[in-house]
């Protein structure tokens, strides 16, 4: 018997949307960065960009469990004394709510070439609302997939 290897003529990409609200962000994340990777597909091959495009709508309403929102968050902007930080809770509440899941997401995902391009693939939502209703996405329930051993701290 042969190894099966896909070729990029193989891929066959859908269109997903999962629902954020009330979802716990690193088993949101971890879903998103199988579907993303195509993990989930029988022909999967490393080296492909096999994943799903997916949409991730109500990003502001995802839920974060312990103390993790006031984890502070570093970045530094190159100058002298630059270093700048907001609190998870600060960035949901704020103006990009979708960046939490962005972040969560990406570093779910390996460090290299093939990562960034299907982080292309990944669109986020802080509302309801999304533009890509002519590409017919089917609604992926994650809540009944994580229904099993899920409690989340209020």
């Amino acid at each position: 018997m042969k190894t099966y290897s896909a070729t990029p003529a193989d891929v066959d990409k859908k269109w997903i949307v999962i629902d954020a609200e009330g979802i716990v962000l690193g088993r949101l994340a971890s879903i998103i960065a199988t579907r993303l990777r195509g993990k989930h597909k029988p022909s999967f091959t490393p080296s492909l960009d096999m994943g799903d495009n997916v949409i991730v709508i109500n990003a502001d309403k995802v839920q974060v469990t312990g103390n993790k929102r006031e984890k502070p968050n570093y970045w530094h902007t190159g100058y002298p004394g630059g270093i700048k930080s907001r609190t998870t809770g600060q960035i949901l509440e704020g103006a990009h709510p979708e960046r939490v899941v962005m972040q969560a997401v990406k570093r779910m995902l390996p460090s290299n070439r093939l990562a960034r391009r299907q982080m292309t693939n990944l669109r986020v939502y802080a509302g309801a609302e999304h533009p890509h209703e002519a590409q017919a996405p089917e609604v992926l329930d994650v809540k009944s997939m994580n229904k099993k051993n899920t409690r989340v701290a209020q």
